[in-house]
């Protein structure tokens, strides 16, 4: 006898902050592999046009406005999800933004809305449906943290406390949930290709890369690409029971260097701000 039962064929997800960035990769990876989802953002049309690129390509998706700060939104969006594909085994749960700032300039709403996305709003997505997976004894939590909640960075302390923050929300889903069947995991995006935070201005992006340098957080100029963890988060919604992946960190490989003695490091030139690059921390566009 196995210890535990398979997981179903049939997967419903939700996928929150699912109209760019991570988000919209991770809809993507996860429909062509099998799973039907939900998407959820409150840039609606940018969700019909992923909608239907799913479904030309034989995926089965639904678009939902989500607005993770509204609760209101959030239960009509689960509501909406489960009327559409059925009782929801995977939560994604990727919706959000940075705000670049040192703590000592930036106020105290502009610290609260970090938290009233990162946090507070993943924890209402988890809540909504919590009580239908422990009840079928199984489920998946999966959380999009940022290697800034391990390692706090200058100009993003407010974003960097909201994601140390969720880290210990999973932790304490991790115990509590011990034995129900249901699964929480955090995946932690390092410096990662997305438009997001690097559509400021060269004035407000500069002086955080300098202080990154000072550091010693700017070690190079390569990035993780969206898609490479939407991979890594399909992993661990395809992890068979008897397991679960706790805590899982992707970092970007260093490009080759000619001469390995020479250090390489993060720089501000035109060729990122024109988006050549991109260079993104978080990893996540706004949804």
């Amino acid at each position: 006898m196995p210890r535990f039962a398979p997981l179903p064929d049939r997967r419903p997800a939700i996928v929150a902050g699912a109209s760019a960035g991570i988000g919209e990769a991770t809809a993507i990876e996860l429909a062509a592999r099998g799973f039907p989802v939900a998407l959820g953002a409150r840039r609606v049309e940018k969700l019909d046009d992923l909608v239907g690129k799913i479904r030309a390509e034989g995926g089965e998706a639904v678009g939902f406005h989500l607005d993770v700060t509204d609760p209101n939104s959030v239960k009509s969006f689960v509501a909406n999800a489960v009327d559409a594909l059925g009782e929801i085994e995977v939560l994604v749960a990727g919706a959000g933004d940075t705000y670049f700032g040192k703590l000592a300039e930036i106020s105290t709403d502009d610290f609260n809305s970090q938290l009233q996305i990162h946090l507070v709003g993943a924890n209402r997505l988890a809540t909504a449906v919590l009580p239908g997976m422990i009840e079928r004894q199984r489920g998946d939590l999966i959380f999009v943290g940022s290697d800034v909640a391990l390692r706090p960075r200058p100009h993003m302390g407010a974003y960097g406390a909201a994601k140390a923050a969720l880290v210990a929300m999973v932790a304490n889903f991790q115990m509590e949930l011990e034995g129900t069947g249901v699964r929480a995991s955090i995946v932690h995006p390092g410096p990662t290709k997305t438009s997001m935070g690097w559509s400021l201005p060269a004035e407000a992006i500069g002086p955080a890369l300098e202080d990154w340098a000072k550091w010693g957080q700017a070690r190079h100029d390569y990035f993780l690409r969206a898609s490479d963890l939407a991979r890594a988060i399909t992993f661990v919604a395809e992890t068979p029971r008897g397991g679960f992946i706790a805590n899982m960190e992707l970092q970007p490989e260093a490009p080759l260097a000619s001469d390995p003695s020479e250090r390489q490091k993060l720089v501000l030139n035109e060729e990122n701000l024109a988006g050549g690059q991109e260079p993104s921390d978080t990893g996540r566009d706004p949804a």
